[in-house]
């Protein structure tokens, strides 16, 4: 194994990524990141005593060009004597009916997949290709947004079953390491473009900040990333103490205590507000959460409206989550 090998080895053993005798399935697009984090997947099972297969999403969004990328994994695999599961989305119609972006609408189809296929075929992870300039990307994507502070965690290296083995590693560190293994790869012309937000970011972006301060983004963005999932888990076990000492703050039956919210800052009530809703599968926004600070300092017999759906009423000295 080489130094890079080793590295992702003891990144899965560390942080326990991948145990003993899992059963892998593994995003492969065809493009570098994916393809190297296979080869490194390759080079680790041995020794990991893991089973391996991949998965491919075609969002028949580049014509031909979509078609030879599935043709691509579909050799590489086969040279690899890998199982390899291929579906294929009308990703255009579902964005138009779904009313969501491409981006967003790819995204859910593609976990959708991955997830129908690791029930249906016993995997237990889904590995990703995600590394240090993805996380980069989406912890400015998440700035731009307007995010709260832990928002700007950035990408997990494990939620749930997925997990993302390659977080430690500079896009630099995997085209050298594919060069160094004559591993061919396939270019995603649609992602040097600048219509996407994250394509944006990629190419315009980061590179005007670089050119600035050289070698510093990345390193400074990690740092936030870092302490933001810190600071993520210990609110996580904060608002758990908090939610067991009182129970009026806990939305299990639809409902939140005044006044015992009331008692509470205003960050603390924000927070209780953002996980109510979202047991409630209601979207978050700061918007909404402002409006539900500002309905405990009206009146009871006061109403907001939390997502569309998601009626929040205050009577009897509760605030009431209710659906219409």
């Amino acid at each position: 194994m080489n130094a890079l090998e080793k590295k992702f080895l003891g990144h899965l053993r560390t942080r326990r990524l991948v145990e003993d005798g899992e059963r892998v399935l593994v995003a492969l697009s065809g493009g570098p990141d994916s393809m190297a984090m296979l080869s490194l997947f390759c080079a680790a099972k041995p020794l990991l005593h893991t089973e391996l297969a991949v998965a491919h999403c075609n969002f028949q969004l580049r014509g031909a060009e979509s078609d030879r990328d599935e043709s691509f994994v579909r050799d590489h695999c086969q040279l690899l004597g890998l199982e390899c599961f291929v579906d294929r989305f009308d990703t255009l119609r579902f964005s138009g009916e779904w009313k969501k972006s491409v981006e967003e609408t790819a995204r859910i189809l593609r976990y959708t997949f991955f997830e129908q296929m690791m029930e249906q075929k016993g995997f237990t992870k889904i590995a990703t290709g995600h590394h240090v300039n993805d996380n980069a990307e989406t912890i400015l994507f998440n700035l731009f947004r307007g995010v709260s502070i832990p928002g700007l965690r950035g990408i997990r290296a494990r939620n749930g079953k997925i997990i993302r083995p390659m977080l430690l590693f500079h896009k630099a560190d995997i085209v050298a390491y594919l060069n160094e293994k004559g591993i061919a790869s396939r270019s995603d012309s649609s992602n040097f473009a600048i219509d996407y937000d994250r394509n944006f970011i990629r190419n315009r972006v980061i590179p005007l900040i670089e050119e600035r301060f050289a070698h510093k983004l990345m390193p400074s963005l990690q740092r936030v990333s870092e302490q933001a999932g810190e600071l993520e888990e210990f609110l996580e076990l904060y608002f758990e103490n908090l939610c067991e000492r009182e129970p009026g703050l806990s939305v299990a039956d639809g409902r939140l205590d005044v006044k015992a919210l009331k008692e509470l800052t205003v960050f603390e009530q924000k927070e209780l507000f953002k996980r109510a809703l979202r047991d409630m599968d209601a979207p978050v926004d700061g918007q909404t959460l402002q409006k539900l600070v500002d309905l405990l300092g009206s009146q009871p017999g006061k109403m907001v409206m939390a997502g569309g759906l998601l009626r929040v009423l205050w009577k009897e000295g509760k605030l009431f989550f209710l659906r219409d």
